[in-house]
């Protein structure tokens, strides 16, 4: 029957509280009489007349009042105060009738009785009503239990979310505070993450949502690492800096994510560096619709430019990038160009139409396999669309000019790492002979976790599919780090520079990709397959290293490298081309991708990047 009450519309609970309290208001008025007058049946004929006029008193004010809006099953404690107010006024009601009816036989301590009891009476019957329907919801077989660790406010917030949708069922939290050890919380108990293990087996619960959102991501690493390898999946709230006013939403929580395991914590931005180069400032960014352009993008926005230039090769990336911040940047002025960085001309007229101030040159091909397989159109974006875009904002009088470059570019081992190294000798030799006012400078990083070239969207894929996931070697290693991180690193060494300056980004320790593979796994609640015996859910598959592809990354050429002001910024001191050796063989190049001739830019590429040593010579292919 209780289920049944529970699936009927809205409105015909509403219908049925309302009849609750026609009930229960005269019931009070008589249990008032009653323990004034010390009996169980109290004499009433004479105002007998007063038990039917009370509810039509009384629920047109709890109506007034918003009583009936309120939703029984996501009902909190501020329902007491709307019982409160509604009861007192209907109390004054009920004396005012008493004494201008001159009833007899009504003790008048028995009204404040009654508004005692009425409030009991109404308030309880809203709390028995949510107390069943959350007790239905806990026993529907398709809700999923889980565990939440962190008894704080977020924890809380999110147990009151949780229980009045119906996707999870919470079943216990735990906490590193002993004094909330023992103790209950929303009616959920709380237990000492020691025994988190046991109790998740007993009470058949795979789920555990890490509810600490500002909690340093070495503590999150902390606790994720309890539980690894465990068959649970992890689940975590976003930092507090993402929750809007504090409010927890049940769209915030999020999978435990390779970032959650970096294990150290970025450092807050220096605004004023982030600033001297954007604010109220017109500012470009070439390859707008990428996973670095399009943080960029982000960043930018919460700076305060003039206005932003999304200049953009694909359409539908241009249209998501544009989509998006005229969704959470409503104020900023956007410009959309559709163009190509290999076409000159175009680049210089929108510079020079928008007086464009900043330029963020992040338009690149990135995937080593491929461009290792397409030499020409990966060269000649890379290197002759790095070398446009630059020339065209010297022409065009812009004050900054930073190329987002790669790690790849330090002793190369494929055509992509080479032709970003190229990129970087072309704006070295431009810086010092002849950027006039603009100041040019490049900042090199790793892997960004969930780029389009990174392997945990891949990961992600295979797992999802049921494996395997396949890695390359047992032993190659990467340096990682967030996108948004990154973005903001970028801007801020883009504003230190002096001219010609390579920049390099701490990225922390470097991550075994296997174990990386493993861990993500482990945090989908699965198990590894062991190859000897078959146990397990998703197998690990070694695959050999691709064209080009080296075991480690690094970030330096050489060992020389001086601190900046900024902890996680560097200034590499490299070797660079004179430009009258380097543009010479450019412009040979050029004419090599116009004829099509692969084998004559690979060569040149080899001369000009003494570090850059082919880890196959491959067939070439030309496209």
């Amino acid at each position: 029957m209780f289920l049944r009450i529970a699936g009927l519309p809205r409105k015909f609970k509403i219908f049925i509280m309302l009849i609750c309290d026609v009930v229960l208001l005269p019931l009070a008025f008589y249990s008032a009489i009653a323990l004034r007058l010390g009996t169980f049946f109290p004499d009433v004929t004479s105002f007998y007349w007063l038990f039917i006029l009370l509810p039509f008193l009384t629920v047109p004010i709890f109506i007034r009042v918003g009583l009936y809006r309120a939703v029984i099953r996501y009902m909190d404690d501020r329902i007491i105060a709307t019982v409160f107010y509604g009861v007192s006024l209907s109390v004054l009601l009920l004396l005012a009738a008493v004494v201008m009816g001159q009833v007899a036989g009504v003790p008048r301590s028995s009204i404040v009785i009654y508004w005692i009891t009425a409030i009991a009476y109404i308030a309880s019957s809203r709390f028995v009503a949510r107390g069943v329907l959350r007790t239905l919801e806990h026993h529907e077989k398709h809700r999923q239990r889980v565990a939440i660790y962190g008894a704080g406010r977020s924890g809380l917030q999110t147990a009151l979310a949780l229980m009045s949708g119906p996707e999870f069922s919470p079943i216990a939290f735990f906490d590193d505070n002993s004094e909330l050890q023992g103790t209950s919380v929303a009616g959920i108990r709380v237990f000492d993450p020691s025994d988190a293990l046991e109790i998740m087996a007993a009470e058949g619960c795979h789920q555990l949502l890490i509810a600490m959102p500002s909690a340093t991501r070495n503590r999150r690493k902390e606790i994720i690492s309890k539980f690894e390898g465990k068959n649970i999946l992890l689940k975590t709230l976003p930092g507090m800096g993402e929750l809007v006013d504090g409010r927890v939403r049940i769209e915030d929580i999020r999978e435990v994510g390779v970032e959650d395991l970096l294990g150290r914590d970025p450092v807050p931005p220096y605004k004023d560096l982030i600033a001297s180069c954007i604010r109220d400032r017109a500012v470009l960014i070439t390859g707008a619709g990428g996973s670095i352009g399009s943080e960029l993008c982000r960043q930018i926005a919460q700076n305060a430019p003039q206005f932003v230039v999304l200049f953009e090769q694909s359409e539908y990336a241009l249209y998501r990038i544009e989509q998006d911040l005229q969704k959470h940047y409503p104020y900023l002025k956007i410009h959309s160009v559709l163009g190509d960085v290999l076409n000159r001309d175009q680049l210089l007229n929108v510079i020079r139409d928008f007086n464009v101030s900043t330029v963020y040159h992040a338009a690149a091909y990135k995937h080593v396999p491929l461009v290792e397989n397409n030499i020409i159109s990966g060269v000649r974006n890379n290197v002759l669309g790095t070398w446009n875009a630059a020339s065209a904002s010297i022409e065009g009088g812009v004050e900054n000019f930073v190329l987002i470059s790669t790690d790849k570019a330090v002793r190369p081992t494929n055509i992509m790492g080479a032709s970003k190294r190229l990129a970087e000798l072309v704006l070295q030799a431009i810086a010092k002979h002849g950027a006039g006012k603009t100041r040019v400078t490049m900042v090199r990083f790793g892997n960004v976790l969930g780029s389009s070239g990174s392997v945990v969207p891949l990961f992600k894929e295979q797992i999802k599919a049921g494996g395997p996931i396949t890695v390359t070697h047992p032993q190659v290693t990467r340096y990682f780090m967030t996108i948004p991180e990154a973005a903001q690193l970028v801007l801020q060494a883009g504003a230190m520079g002096k001219g010609g300056d390579v920049f390099v980004l701490d990225m922390g320790e470097p991550v075994k990709i296997t174990d990386l593979a493993k861990k993500m796994i482990e945090l989908s609640g699965l198990e590894v397959r062991d190859p000897s015996t078959g146990h397990g859910d998703i197998a690990i598959e070694f695959v050999g290293l691709r064209p080009g592809e080296k075991l480690y990354e690094e970030l330096l050429i050489g060992e020389n490298v001086e601190s900046t002001h900024h902890p996680r910024i560097m200034r590499a001191v490299e070797g660079m081309i004179e430009a009258s050796i380097l543009f010479p063989k450019l412009e040979a190049m050029n004419q090599a991708f116009t004829r099509g001739d692969a084998e004559f830019v690979k060569t040149t590429l080899k001369e000009l990047v003494r570090e850059y040593q082919p880890s196959s010579d491959s067939v070439v292919k030309v496209h």
